[in-house]
């Protein structure tokens, strides 16, 4: 829960450190749920006043050159990433590219979101310095969410310091600094942060802070602290809310291990678990859910997902249990099932696999499983494995021999996803993919089939949009960057490219997977109220703890002890205090939904609880009605009235109040007619309240609506 509060003084903060010059201008591709992107790309430039340029996502990652084009035209100033944007652009920027660029105005270049590497910094410096790149305006920052944004900076101009500390020392909790070896790890500086914060380095076991060649747990306290979890009161309580030994506090605990030399931060590690791959966050549990139920032969709550460095970043390791029943299965289909699910699932590569024998995960007596435990003995190579796989880009050896397709003017004018005439070799584009795809996901070019999915082979979204910049490239055209999710076989991929041909139907199944229905119907939303829940997480609360969600009458609905009689029967009473309520009825906003009070008034509650759920579901599918497309979709609807509450309605809307000794006798064709004049109203308000289109079809009960027209439902998807 971030205030405004929050927001102003962080966002002073990142103007201090900037120091933005008069001309200033900002270029950012991170995407805008991402704290650096909306704080750093959008609110810090109104906040200081200076013009921001705002790119996709996938436009940076189709073509790094993008960005640094951007900053050349734009001469911004500021602009930032993750560490790995930075190696990307190493990598895939050209030497003709280089020449049409000027970095020379670029003088807040941030690096941030995962750990800074030294060598990058270097690499990048070194290979865009005939650009004007200036090494020393290296920008590393720290921060997180829960502190709004930034935490602690470097000071503009000034080349972070870089220094090398003994690797086991580390480990120890201990910053002993040495000349560089093959054992040190080399640090980068993140700066210091401002007096109105505070930033201690803290012994997480004592809560005393620690000496400052010791490493701890880094401890945040100031104005840019946020609230808490929403609706997290345990979590925000242990996050939030931590206190010295000494009584001093409250401070947010980062879960990030770190210490001071010469008032400098420096980030060592990690002692939460969670795991950030390219400035993207991933929680283990989560992880560890999807490998579990991905393939039969792997055990219930025994595996263990955790980052390692390699090759300068931060790579993905699954350890998971075997069932003793499938020790003398195939594996090979166990372990290609686990990296498809967290490619699909996550859009994350696997960078090694470990099947261990049952029960030999380390896990506490209590058997919640050690992470830090399974990662050293993973380092260790102390597991007690049955099956390892690992990336390596060893088993490769890539021809280039495949030739390049020459432009033509025509080709160079065609419109994005369009096959070009004359026709492209089919048999050409499937060697070019089998050799590019083996080459970019480490695998042997044999082991590729083209009628698999790339997920499979454990191919996620930044090399799935790298994939249609490279296919740009060899046949001189533009191509959508969603080309790999749209055509997601090598098979059906070249055909499209050389045809034009729509062959989705033709993907083969994944080797030990079953083959899926192509008519399956995907549910994305969900929303509903039930007595004692206010949404699906809440109802399934109660289902899976056995909640009754019965209760006494609320005082706000009436005083029961009004109408309570414990004898049955009595006149104006009833026997009982108890029933299924559902909180907050009278919370319904008019003006939301297009709605005058004066009308909301006169609706029926369960008309507005409809239209309440009805946007929740939109919501939980992160759908926005506003930006529905041209051809809008529409909505089917079951309802039931009791008669009952149509006499009720009737007596309310068509008859004077008067006492219930009073109330007339309503014939059942006069409620029959008012049930049918509530469900009109409901359909009348959901379409126009949603900017549905399609006609709707009025069920006569919620039975007819699932038995009659849900076929008709699934056929105009």
């Amino acid at each position: 829960m971030v205030t405004h509060g929050n927001l102003l003084h962080n966002l002073s903060l990142v103007e201090r450190y900037c120091q933005h010059p008069e001309n200033a201008h900002g270029v950012t591709w991170l995407p805008l749920y991402h704290d650096l992107g909306l704080i750093g790309g959008v609110l810090q430039p109104l906040y200081a006043g200076y013009e921001s340029t705002i790119m996709a996502p996938t436009t940076f990652l189709q073509r790094p050159y993008r960005w640094l084009q951007a900053v050349s035209r734009t001469q911004a100033t500021i602009s930032g990433a993750p560490n790995f944007a930075y190696d990307l652009c190493v990598r895939k920027v050209t030497a003709e590219q280089k020449e049409t660029l000027d970095l020379s105005h670029w003088e807040i270049v941030a690096n941030g979101a995962e750990p800074v590497r030294a060598d990058t910094m270097e690499r990048f410096a070194e290979a865009f310095a005939s650009c004007g790149f200036r090494r020393n305006y290296f920008y590393p920052c720290y921060g997180l969410a829960e502190a709004t944004l930034v935490v602690s900076a470097g000071t503009k101009g000034v080349f972070p310091t870089v220094r090398s500390f003994q690797g086991e020392a580390l480990k120890q909790n201990l910053a002993q600094e040495v000349a560089a070896a093959d054992d040190a790890r080399t640090l980068v500086s993140i700066g210091h942060s401002h007096d109105d914060q505070t930033v201690l380095i803290v012994d997480p076991e004592t809560n005393t802070p620690c000496a400052p060649d010791h490493v701890g747990e880094i401890w945040v306290a100031g104005p840019s602290v946020a609230q808490g979890y929403w609706q997290r009161p345990v979590e925000t309580a242990e996050t939030f809310q931590a206190y010295l030994s000494n009584g001093e506090g409250p401070f947010l605990r980062t879960g990030d291990l770190g210490f001071s030399d010469h008032d400098e931060l420096f980030i060592t590690g990690r002692l939460k678990d969670l795991i950030i791959i390219r400035g993207s966050n991933h929680y283990p549990q989560d992880i560890e859910k999807t490998v579990e139920s991905c393939h039969a032969a792997l055990r219930l709550n025994g595996g263990a997902a955790f980052s390692i460095e390699a090759d300068g970043e931060e790579r993905l390791v699954i350890v998971h249990e075997v069932e003793r029943t499938a020790l003398s299965s195939n594996l090979d289909l166990v372990i290609a099932a686990i990296r498809q699910a967290i490619a699909l699932q996550h859009e994350v590569q696997v960078s090694a696999i470990a099947l261990i024998k049952p029960g030999s995960l380390p896990k506490t007596s209590s058997g919640k499983v050690q992470r830090r435990g399974s990662k050293e003995h993973y380092l260790d190579g102390t597991l007690d494995v049955v099956l390892a796989w690992q990336q390596d880009a060893s088993e490769n050896i890539i021809s280039q021999s495949v030739p390049e397709i020459p432009p033509t003017e025509q080709s160079q004018r065609v419109q994005e996803e369009q096959p070009v005439e004359p026709a492209v070799d089919v048999a050409m584009l499937r060697s070019w993919l089998v050799e590019h795809v083996a080459e970019a996901l480490k695998v042997a070019p044999g082991a590729v089939n083209i009628n698999t999915p790339f997920a499979y082979y454990g191919m996620d979204s930044a090399q799935a949009v790298s994939l249609s910049a490279d296919l740009e490239d060899l046949l001189h055209r533009s191509l959508a960057p969603t080309l790999a999710y749209d055509y997601p076989t090598i098979d059906a991929l070249a055909r499209y490219l050389a045809n034009g041909e729509q062959v989705a139907e033709e993907v083969a199944e994944t080797p030990g997977q079953s083959s899926f229905d192509q008519d399956a119907i995907a549910i994305i939303g969900l929303g509903c109220r039930f007595p004692g829940a206010r949404n699906p997480d809440e109802f399934w609360h109660l289902l899976r703890n056995g909640i009754d969600g019965i209760s006494e009458v609320p005082a706000e609905r009436w005083n029961s002890q009004d109408y309570y009689a414990e004898a049955p029967a009595t006149p104006g009473k009833m026997n009982t205090r108890w029933g299924g309520f559902l909180p907050e009825v009278d919370k319904f906003d008019p003006s939301f939904f297009g709605i005058s009070p004066r009308e909301a008034d006169g609706m029926d509650p369960q008309q507005r609880l409809l239209l309440e759920v009805a946007w929740e579901t939109l919501e939980y599918a992160g759908v926005a009605p506003r930006n529905w497309p041209e051809a809008r979709p529409g909505s089917l609807l079951g309802s039931a009235v009791t008669i009952i509450h149509a006499y009720s309605f009737a007596v309310q809307r068509m008859l004077m109040p008067m006492p219930v000794q009073a109330m007339p006798i309503v014939s059942r064709p006069i409620v029959s007619r008012m049930c049918w004049i509530c469900a009109d109203r409901v359909w009348q308000w959901i379409p126009h309240a949603l900017r549905l289109c399609w006609p709707y079809i009025r069920p006569v009960r919620v039975c007819a609506t699932m038995n009659l027209h849900w076929p008709w439902l699934v056929a105009s998807i």
